[in-house]
């Protein structure tokens, strides 16, 4: 069989599955490629339900929860698949996003709820992630990236040589589309969020503000965090002015439909603002943990940051790492045994000796990686009924010259017991009545505000130099001072 006679075959192939895959589209009524069944979708949702619980945590308030579980089903209701479990969480995650899984799983970070004023808002927001779902946006997306994948293989039986070179880019190219949605699949996803807006029966008219917000923290590049939802949610072109003019096409009266501007506000009222210290924080080179009581000193200089599974600092050259994670074994020779039965990874070295008193163990070792090999030492302590795994290595190039500093940050390990440290509290967002007209930066200061003038205009709405107008209650930022 010719090349040309093969790749004929290749796309009759194809063609065939497409024909075969297309269903309609619940929330369009459209027909569109779809490989994943609802049935998989869910599954798929609920197994990484558990990995973003696991990775983001929840935050800590029932009463929260509970309150933007009962939104988002009432919004859920009105939409073209109510059947689903839909499932709304607020993660304990400082940035201004919200996403979904497929399957019904849809997810508010605390940093967006600060940057709301009102129950509409909110609902513009969780709308737009239930159109999301039931749109089947990733579902969609998983479906092509399939028939890219099916294609590629096909074609490489054709032609092997396409998919050695090309094999590769192929795949991150899907990664990068599951990562986040296309222009279109946002228009829709904006559009399917104002219909079950106007069916649950709330006023529509503050979903303007919510993307005219969006817009100002990207541009600002923080606010609480880094504009993530911009990242995962490309903007088409005039959002905020394209849902205004939607809005006002419908020529109807809104002013018996509720915004829910002092509910809204009476629930974030002492919402957690920005990291949680209680969480860890750096202060210069050392890393401080309240919760579990422990203290570690990074290598001067590193670029270090404290995530949620694990704390990390690498070398300005990134020849050279220090991380600290938590073992999942119950002692530390248990967890040392379990390292070294690692393929690829040997003793070398001499073993690691008690730190500060705690229980440990640990040796030297040397392990493949990215086509070379690395050295460091690894150990693991037991403190607070919990057991410690502290890693650090460099290239085998780099060893002899990190050696030294990467021992003694190993060793600085010791449990945290100076209460200046411990007692951290975090910034947390207050809401106060305004009896008379009055600047933001006076506002800031009568209120003890600790964020910038700047932070507030973003978390209120405001321009700079707008006055306060009286009557109404303002988010201001207090506390969180570190030691």
């Amino acid at each position: 069989m010719t090349r040309t006679a093969k790749a004929t075959l290749v796309i009759s192939a194809v063609s065939i599955l497409i024909a075969a895959a297309c269903a309609v589209n619940p929330a369009t009524g459209k027909r569109q490629i779809m490989l994943v069944s609802e049935g998989q979708e869910i599954e798929m949702g609920r197994q990484y339900d558990e990995t973003i619980v696991a990775q983001m945590g929840l935050y800590d308030d029932d009463s929260l929860q509970e309150y933007v579980q009962s939104l988002g089903e009432r919004l859920a209701a009105d939409s073209e698949r109510p059947h689903l479990d839909w499932q709304f969480r607020v993660v304990d995650d400082p940035i201004v996003n919200a996403f979904a899984l497929p399957g019904g799983y849809i997810y508010i970070t605390r940093g967006i709820m600060a940057h709301l004023d009102n129950e509409a808002e909110l609902a513009t927001v969780v709308g737009h992630e239930i159109g999301h779902v039931t749109a089947r946006h990733s579902a969609n997306q998983m479906s092509k990236g399939q028939l890219a994948q099916l294609g590629l293989g096909l074609g490489s039986m054709a032609a092997p040589e396409y998919a050695q070179r090309f094999g590769g880019l192929a795949e991150t190219a899907m990664s990068l589309a599951f990562l986040k949605f296309g222009r279109d699949d946002e228009r829709q996803a904006d559009d399917l969020g104002l219909r079950y807006m106007l069916a649950t029966g709330y006023d529509p008219r503050p979903a303007s503000g919510v993307f005219d917000m969006l817009a100002r923290v990207s541009e600002a590049g923080g606010g609480g965090g880094i504009p993530a939802w911009a990242s995962t949610h490309p903007a088409p072109e005039n959002r905020e002015g394209r849902i205004r003019a939607q809005i006002d096409a419908l020529d109807a009266s809104f002013g018996g439909r509720p915004v829910g501007t002092a509910d809204y506000q009476r629930r974030i009222d002492g919402l957690v603002f920005g990291a949680d210290p209680q969480q860890g924080y750096f202060e210069g080179d050392v890393f401080y943990q309240p919760e579990m009581a422990f203290q570690i000193a990074f290598p001067e200089g590193w670029k270090h940051a404290n995530q949620r599974a694990a704390v990390v600092g690498v070398s300005a050259e990134e020849d050279g790492a220090v991380q600290l994670t938590i073992a999942g074994e119950e002692t530390a020779a248990a967890a040392l045994a379990g390292f070294f039965r690692q393929e690829g990874v040997t003793k070398k070295g001499e073993p690691m000796g008690s730190i500060h008193g705690l229980r440990t163990a640990g040796d030297g070792f040397t392990a493949p990686l990215g086509g070379g090999n690395v050295e460091g030492r690894v150990g693991f302590v037991e403190h607070e009924g919990l057991v410690f795994q502290l890693l650090g290595y460099a290239t085998e190039a780099a060893w002899p010259q990190r050696e030294r500093t990467i021992r003694s940050s190993l060793a600085s390990f010791d449990r945290l017991t100076d209460r200046r440290y411990l007692d951290v509290e975090p910034k947390r967002l207050k809401i106060v009545p305004v009896a008379r007209p009055e600047s933001l930066a006076a506002f800031a200061k009568r209120n003890g505000s600790t964020v910038p003038v700047e932070t507030l205009e973003l978390l209120n709405g405001l321009e700079p130099g707008e006055t306060l107008e009286p009557g109404r209650s303002y988010k201001v930022v207090t506390g969180g001072e570190l030691p």
